[in-house]
């Protein structure tokens, strides 16, 4: 998002248009200006003293809506994540919950960014940063499948549905596990498949080439999968049988594509009645 004052040289109206910024960006704004960075450090200490703004971390700041008591204001956890980083993706499991589709309600926001991942707790939220997988780390948008959608007045740089899809079968634990993803991702109505297929292949992991593959396989017909989506993964599949959990846990060979599947994901066990 583009610094601005709404043609406007008052603090108020920056405050306004960005319910969730950085000290970067308010100082870009300022200077444009005509401001120092000695004002931009003035106003801000400010309006963090009269309770018009919170600190959510050292350079990230939230706006606190007028007549709002700022001990019990909370900010848009996705914006919030979305500023963690510079280079912060909102992604796996949070993805899917912004997108509307987490079969789970988490306290947890995980972000993507090419740094050290951290952690940061704010009024009793946990936002966990992720690095983003060695292959993609270094390509635009980490190898592509981010989009910037507004959101609770601002913006988030968040993944797709395709790109969270992949993700969270590459990293099932960012995913919460297999239960917990393959019944978000079934909430999924439509996903365009080359997309799914490309983001697989440029990660360059055979087991997540499988797991996909696998995935789409039993969602044929709700997903009109059709073999030409499924070839390209079966190329990058295993030469050897390979678990899909990575704590091989036992389980049925899938010899397609050479994946020994647990009999509560291979059967979804979790749908029978209890």
């Amino acid at each position: 998002m583009k610094p601005h004052f709404n043609k406007s040289p008052s603090s108020l109206a920056y405050f306004l248009a960005h319910p969730v910024f950085t000290h970067d960006e308010f100082r870009t704004a300022r200077l444009a200006l005509g401001g120092s960075s000695k004002t931009v450090n003035s106003l801000l200490h400010k309006h963090l003293k009269s309770g018009r703004l919170l600190r959510v971390q050292r350079g990230l700041y939230a706006s606190v809506p007028g007549g709002t008591n700022p001990s019990e204001y909370s900010p848009d956890p996705y914006l919030v994540a979305s500023k963690l980083r510079p280079d912060a993706v909102v992604a796996y499991h949070s993805a899917l919950a912004f997108h509307g589709k987490a079969h789970s309600t988490w306290r947890r926001y995980q972000y993507l960014t090419a740094d050290r991942p951290r952690t940061v707790t704010f009024r009793g939220l946990e936002f966990v940063g992720v690095q983003a997988p060695l292959s993609v780390r270094r390509l635009p948008d980490f190898g592509g499948g981010v989009v910037v959608r507004p959101h609770a007045g601002g913006e988030v740089r968040v993944a797709t549905l395709e790109r969270s899809l992949v993700d969270v079968l590459h990293s099932p634990e960012q995913g919460g596990g297999w239960e917990e993803l393959w019944r978000s991702l079934e909430m999924v109505e439509f996903v365009d498949l080359t997309a799914v297929v490309e983001y697989t292949l440029r990660l360059g992991s055979a087991l997540t080439a499988a797991r996909v593959g696998f995935f789409l396989e039993q969602h044929r017909a709700a997903w009109m999968v059709e073999e030409r989506h499924l070839a390209p993964l079966l190329k990058r599949a295993p030469a050897q049988a390979r678990y899909l959990d990575s704590r091989r846990v036992p389980g049925k060979l899938v010899p397609r594509w050479n994946l020994i599947v647990p009999a509560d994901v291979l059967e979804r066990r979790w749908e029978e009645p209890a």
